[in-house]
């Protein structure tokens, strides 16, 4: 019974990880909200956005740096007694997401339609992902700025503000898209346009936010060359370390392309529950980096230790709870997300898998976020190459294996999914959290 005790550090934990999970999964309830809506505007739309989706979280998550290299940044320098520095690192971060934004949507939008053909989908689904790739572009300099600015937030262990701004940002999501995918007559366009101004509104409220913050402490609002080329030399490696994760997550839908059209959408499906479910225990891990900053800061090593052996076991408990419960929805996700029999069918297997696999990743995301929290990116850089071999080589045997069933299939996939690409994390990211030579002091 002495175990299940709470200490002080779980306080503190919660105090973090709660609100960040109302944050953290904002962007996926994007995702969820188009998908349900589009979801009944038949499977050429919603296999259209599978694609689209894919695009646009790989970029979005390859520059996911930004949040968790300003995180650690700046709780190291608040843990060191530097309050003006954290700010000032967390607006360098902003400014060059803003930079980094525009240079991206400048060249995703020209490039819609190539990338769409990547996929090699046929011309209808082409047509509709070409089209919200296209308009969803616009917002990814918001959704940047959303990161950096959250990264300097939770450094300063404020979680709510992000929390906040996301809840009004889904709102307003979820409003904009149910009037402009059907009254509006606009269709899967409309699902875009209305997430684009919905992202751009939390970018303005978290910059004004952010400003406010800056003028309170002291710290410059201008960018400063040395803090700029700062986080993005920081973010290097957490850089490398995001291509290969999400390699892993446009292969499977590659893979799921190549299988058909209903095993494209029901794998779309069941990957955007499981993005929802991975931000919602992510929340933990971003607690991990924001307390394990700040004690790297303050030179506490056994209050580093303590920290992450809480947060290994929330994150376990955490997953099977999560796990169980969407194994007893499963009943009803299908008729939740699409109206398609074929898809519902498909989509039962591979909810129950994505919920056995839960526990594991909650051990898997909170480990990450403690070594991030520790700055160590250039372990994780490397052992997302491995990871991403081992997963390539379990997902080409799966798809070898596939029978023409599209349940099977899906599952086959699934199955590949937790194996090759969680197993291999939790190996790789346990054996260097079992050592010290993450720990690193001082601000």
């Amino acid at each position: 019974m002495t175990r299940l005790r709470l200490l002080p550090i779980d306080r503190d934990i919660a105090r973090l990880a709660v609100p960040a999970l109302g944050a953290l999964i904002a962007e996926p309830l994007f995702l969820l909200t188009d998908t349900a809506l589009i979801g009944h505007l038949g499977e050429v739309p919603l296999a259209g956005l599978a694609i689209a989706g894919t695009i646009l979280q790989t970029a979005i998550g390859l520059l996911v740096f930004l949040a968790y290299a300003t995180t650690p940044a700046v709780a190291r320098r608040l843990g060191a007694g530097d309050r003006v520095g954290a700010v000032t690192a967390g607006i360098d971060g902003m400014w060059l997401a803003l930079g980094v934004g525009i240079v991206v949507a400048a060249a995703g939008a020209p490039l819609a339609g190539w990338l769409v053909g990547l996929f090699g989908p046929t011309p209808g689904v082409s047509e509709s992902a070409t089209a919200y790739l296209g308009i969803s572009a616009a917002g990814i300099p918001a959704m940047l700025i959303v990161l950096a600015a959250t990264g300097l937030f939770r450094g300063l262990q404020d979680t709510v503000t992000p929390l906040v701004v996301a809840g009004c940002g889904f709102a307003a999501n979820a409003a904009l898209n149910a009037i402009l995918i059907y009254p509006a007559g606009l269709g899967i366009a409309g699902s875009a346009l209305g997430t684009v101004i919905a992202q751009w509104g939390m970018a303005i409220a978290l910059v004004v936010i952010a400003v406010r913050q800056a003028r309170e402490s002291g710290a410059r609002l201008r960018p400063g060359l040395d803090g700029v080329s700062a986080a993005a030399l920081g973010g290097g490696w957490l850089f490398l370390r995001t291509v290969s994760l999400r390699a892993s997550f446009v292969a499977t839908t590659a893979a799921a392309a190549a299988l058909g059209v209903t095993e494209l959408a029901s794998m779309q499906i069941a990957l955007t529950i499981f993005m929802a479910a991975a931000f919602a225990l992510d929340a933990l891990a971003i607690a991990g980096q924001a307390l394990i900053g700040h004690g790297s800061g303050a030179a506490d090593r056994e209050r580093i230790r303590l920290i992450t052996s809480r947060l290994v076991r929330a994150g376990i408990v955490s997953g099977l709870a999560l796990g169980i419960l969407l194994a007893i929805a499963t009943p009803l996700v299908g008729a939740v997300f699409t109206s398609d029999d074929a898809v519902r069918t498909t989509l039962v297997p591979a909810t129950l898998l994505t919920a056995l696999a839960l526990p594991l990743a909650g051990y898997v995301f909170v480990l990450d976020g403690v070594l991030i929290g520790a700055g160590d990116g250039r372990y994780l850089a490397v052992a997302g190459i491995v990871n991403l071999a081992v997963y390539l080589l379990v997902l080409w045997a799966a798809i070898a294996l596939a029978p023409p069933d599209p349940p099977v299939a899906v599952a086959l996939l699934w199955v590949a999914l937790g194996v090759g690409m969680l197993g291999a994390r939790a190996v790789t990211l346990g054996v260097r959290a079992r050592g010290t030579a993450w720990i690193t002091l001082g601000a």
